[in-house]
């Protein structure tokens, strides 16, 4: 099993000091709450949670035992997340702020810590001004994903939201077009990248959701000339962030175009 962290850290333990997080607002990725506990005082810090839209995950008791490292934990944890999320007007306001036109990655349920730290790494490193994720069924600002980012998530508004396709209608009716990654589409580079974009990236095992890949203007592809037919997902999003990049900067090819 991939460890989303590792153990003992950004973990707050116990009901009370997972309640105070709660009610003050910090930045939560998550509450783990051990299987049978979901009564008395763990069940209003739940209520709460789920006021404010906090994933609430059931776990082993044992498997919250070892994620607290030996901390009391009176079967409650929460997953701190590494930085507060931003919101998609904080990413509009730093396009803004550059004098660019918005360059957006959105993800579709993305769920290895590595694959969004290494995307997150990347779009800082391509120019993109922030990352939308999901808050169902995605990982979020997690310890491990903070330190496969290399620390570019300091400088990347990441926005967390309850619904992608309702998301890109919005970045639409903001005048940006809609690029979804996928593998009947047509081939990345034959299109033009140059305009306020969002870029969506599916999950690693089923790509992109039927309704998120209606909501796309256009499906990009990647030719694929081995006998496997797809890559990581953070290695296709890299690929494609790039090509935004140098047609944005107006890099030319060998062949000048």
């Amino acid at each position: 099993m991939e460890k989303e962290f590792e153990k003992g850290s950004d973990i707050i333990a116990g009901r009370n000091p997972v309640s105070e997080a709660v009610n003050s607002g910090r930045a939560i990725d998550h509450l783990l709450v051990a299987r049978g506990e979901l009564n008395g005082s763990i069940k209003v810090i739940v209520a709460k949670a789920k006021e404010k839209r906090i994933p609430i995950k059931e776990v082993d008791r044992k498997k919250l035992d070892y994620m607290c490292g030996g901390a009391v934990h009176q079967g409650i944890a929460a997953v701190a997340a590494v930085k507060e999320y931003a919101s998609v007007d904080d990413i509009f306001e730093l396009a803004g702020s550059r004098n660019e036109k918005p360059f957006i990655i959105v993800l579709d349920e993305i769920e290895d810590s590595h694959n969004l730290g290494a995307i997150i790494r990347t779009a800082e490193c391509a120019g993109a001004h922030g990352i939308i994720i999901s808050k169902r069924r995605a990982v979020g600002l997690n310890y491990t994903v903070g330190k496969a980012s290399a620390g570019a998530y300091e400088y990347m508004p990441v926005a967390r939201v309850t619904n992608i396709p309702t998301v890109l209608e919005e970045l639409k009716e903001r005048g940006c077009w809609i690029y979804g990654a996928d593998m009947d589409g047509t081939v990345y580079a034959e299109n033009n990248l140059k305009g306020a974009c969002a870029l969506v990236i599916g999950s690693e095992g089923k790509g992109l959701g039927r309704l998120v890949k209606e909501k796309c203007d256009v499906i990009l592809s990647l030719p694929m000339c081995g006998k496997i037919n797809s890559l990581n997902a953070s290695v296709a999003a890299g690929i494609l962030m790039y090509e935004f990049t140098r047609q944005r900067m107006g890099i030319k090819s060998v062949n000048g175009e």
